[in-house]
């Protein structure tokens, strides 16, 4: 694949800081030289560079939605951490969504991402990742996907390719329609579109009916076992990820990982044998979206009849 050495520039080359009019709001950008990847020298203006270049095919997927903040302000070999509550903590502009936590009993204020100024602003706070809901605030108790997580143990890339070819198989024969993309880390998230009509426990069981059958079909490559020392050496065919607040790593996302790798979708015809993580990266991606578009369009269309799905998985399994 086409390589570039860097995204096209949104910031001015060789300043540290900088105040732009972004969507009509004023943002700073600083400390723009830190190294955020030690190995590539990729610094954390590269980094916005990036972001500001795939803003309109990230932000179909983080627009409207509640953020959990997954934060690495010192690059990706300083310790990281996880921020939810924005109260009082961010720009008066930044716009916010309440949710009552249940096991805490206390309110968690969420920043909502509404354009490409809130996009930068995240950046900017050492959001190397974009980690957005399922669901949009119009209808927070009603996920817009539900999601297959293929999470590997130790096991090669190339058997994470053979289970997302499986669950694409138990999803052609009941006639489902799917999208898949890298992780960006190690595995694979493949993604069925529910137009927002159903819960979140309806994704769920979906998702489980899905992956028991997949489970059944690969028993020694996987596992559906919550608990990682049962499942040693297997890919967890996760589900359990299609719950309220829960997030994944968006489509386009970066990942503090190294090589700077990004969360891409595919094309299922790519998903074969001898795919890359590394194949895409923060030097990339931008090329191969202006060449072959996003991927994930029709995710966030009207969705699947669950009804029927529902009775011809029914019918595969029995």
């Amino acid at each position: 694949m086409k390589t570039r050495t860097k995204t096209s520039n949104f910031l001015p080359e060789g300043t540290k800081q900088v105040e732009m009019t972004v969507d009509g709001q004023q943002l700073k950008f600083t400390n723009l030289d830190k190294i955020y990847w030690p190995d590539e020298k990729i610094t954390k203006g590269d980094m916005l560079n990036y972001y500001a270049a795939i803003a309109p095919y990230i932000l179909p997927y983080l627009k409207d939605r509640p953020q959990s903040l997954n934060r690495n302000p010192d690059g990706i070999k300083a310790k990281g951490f996880y921020q939810k509550d924005v109260d009082g903590k961010v720009a008066d502009w930044i716009e916010t969504f309440p949710y009552d936590s249940e096991s805490t009993g206390e309110t968690i204020d969420f920043l909502v991402c509404k354009d490409k100024a809130t996009l930068l602003y995240m950046a900017n706070l050492g959001c190397i990742e974009l980690n957005p809901w399922h669901s949009r605030i119009a209808k927070p108790d009603n996920p817009d996907y539900c999601l297959i997580d293929l999470d590997p143990d130790k096991n090669a890339f190339d058997e994470v390719i053979e289970t997302a070819l499986m669950v694409k198989d138990v999803l052609d024969k009941i006639g489902t329609t799917s999208y898949v993309k890298t992780s960006g880390s190690s595995g694979m998230h493949i993604l069925i579109p529910l137009g927002a009509k159903y819960s979140f426990e309806q994704s769920r069981l979906l998702a489980e009916l899905i992956v028991g059958i997949v489970q059944a079909r690969l028993p020694a490559l996987t596992s559906t076992e919550r608990s990682p020392a049962k499942r040693k050496g297997k890919i967890y065919l996760d589900y359990l990820q299609n719950r309220q607040v829960q997030t994944m790593a968006v489509a386009y996302s970066l990942r503090p990982k190294p090589g700077a790798t990004v969360s891409a979708p595919l094309a299922w015809e790519e998903v074969k044998s001898g795919l890359k993580m590394t194949d895409f990266t923060i030097r990339n991606m931008t090329d191969r979206v202006a060449e072959k578009g996003d991927l994930l369009k029709g995710l966030l269309g009207k969705g699947i009849d669950l009804k029927k799905v529902l009775k011809k998985l029914e019918e595969l399994d029995g």
